[in-house]
């Protein structure tokens, strides 16, 4: 039995149905354990969860839209749940802790990552100090993205110890049926009305679109944010030329009909390490437009296959908008190319990478050292650590405070 535990920050939807798959894996035990059961700038549905997981007591700060997690915490979970490999999916301090654990306990070590060679090239000098440090004590290596592999071999990771679990959305759901023709909406942006994500861009091009079209033009807002009532006072000015609907914050459920009622997906981030609303929409069979600033771009989004990748240029983006509104080939062609595209990033592939990578860590492990483990230097104050009592005061085993593959979180509200 392979035993992996993941030490995650939160339980994204896009997830949670992956560890569902690894926790179904025969001769694989899972156990994940999360910092926090929701940080306060996420209201996402979560599916039901059938994998054995740990909720930490909450310790975070706020940096920017960030939260930086600091669960000491994480050392007697870890020591409960007794792994053959620990996976972190970061940097913050708990995961921190979770990496000098396997060094102490000499357990094997996995790094998972959604970032990119593009995102983390503004990062610090002490940041790049620290994953340098992590990654030579590493065993194996799990990332999103193409970009992330990239990331790896940067620091001289060797691609074989490189494995790909990419970020999925579930693309049954939001396949449209056989036959669909009704589409209200030109555009649908769909992400948090944030500066970060350019809301006011995306109606420009609406408007912009309908003066080469000599028509008005209808866009779809699905989201909540700080720029929703100035993009709803622009809009209004607008109002000759386009038609703006706010749907306002879109529940997962609601999610694959919004994109089917669109003939194009806009998305001009400013940055972003993935983007798995591409995936949502490339599942719908749209067309994509795209800032080159999202990890998403040369892999599932492909200039001149399923969408356009331009920098943020209203001419540019109108021009490609016209296009597919008024070539129907053109258009049909690039819906097809997104399912084909988008038919490659499932759960599936996403828990077969994480268990391949687990797999090579034991392996390399057993390799290098066939006796039992011994523990490192500084393993006492290790143990000490993870003996230590909870925050309430409770001395239970944190076996205790394990939920059973059968229980979900409490928190389902995706108010």
């Amino acid at each position: 039995m392979l035993k992996i535990v993941v030490v995650a920050n939160t339980p994204p939807p896009y997830r949670v149905p992956m560890y569902n798959r690894i926790a179904g894996t025969p001769g694989v035990d899972l156990h994940v354990i999360f910092c926090s059961r929701r940080e306060p700038n996420r209201f996402w549905d979560l599916p039901p969860f059938e994998f054995s997981h740990t909720f930490l007591p909450e310790r975070f700060v706020a940096a920017g839209e960030r939260y930086i997690h600091n669960n000491i915490e994480v050392l007697p979970a870890l020591k409960a749940a007794n792994a053959d490999v620990i996976v972190t999916d970061g940097f913050n301090p708990t995961h921190l802790y979770a990496f000098l654990y396997t060094a102490f306990k000499r357990i094997p070590h996995i790094p998972m990552t959604d970032g990119t060679d593009v995102s983390e090239r503004a990062l610090s000098v002490v940041h790049r100090i620290v994953r340098r440090f992590v990654f030579a004590r590493s065993a194996a290596f799990l990332s999103a993205s193409l970009g992330g592999k990239r990331l790896y071999m940067s620091y001289g990771i060797d691609a074989e110890r490189c494995f790909l679990s990419p970020l999925c959305a579930n693309n049954a759901a939001f396949t449209p049926p056989p036959g669909l023709r009704d589409k209200p909406f030109d555009f649908i942006f769909c992400s948090r009305m944030e500066p970060g994500k350019s809301p006011l861009f995306a109606l420009d091009v609406a408007v912009e679109t309908a003066r080469r079209l000599g028509r008005r033009t209808r866009i779809l807002f699905a989201g909540s944010g700080s720029l929703e009532q100035q993009t709803r006072q622009t809009a209004a000015e607008h109002a000759g030329l386009v038609e703006a609907v706010f749907h306002g914050f879109a529940a997962q459920g609601d999610l694959p009909q919004l994109y089917q009622s669109a003939s194009m997906f806009l998305f001009p981030t400013l940055a972003d390490v993935w983007g798995v609303v591409v995936n949502e929409a490339c599942a719908a069979g749209l067309p994509v437009i795209i800032s080159p600033y999202a990890g998403v771009v040369d892999e599932l989004v492909r200039d001149g296959e399923n969408g356009f990748v331009r920098e943020l240029d209203v001419t540019q983006w109108a021009d490609r908008a016209v296009r597919l509104l008024t070539d129907e080939s053109m258009w049909h062609g690039f819906s097809r190319r997104s399912l084909e595209l988008v038919s490659n990033y499932t759960f599936d592939h996403a828990a077969a990478g994480v268990v391949d990578a687990c797999s090579l860590a034991r392996s390399r492990d057993s390799e290098q050292d066939g006796s039992p483990r011994k523990k490192g230097r500084g393993a006492t104050v290790v143990e000490r650590l993870a003996d230590r009592r909870f925050a309430d005061g409770s001395t239970r085993s944190l076996d205790d405070r394990v939920m059973p593959a059968s229980r979900s979180p409490g928190q389902r509200s995706s108010s």
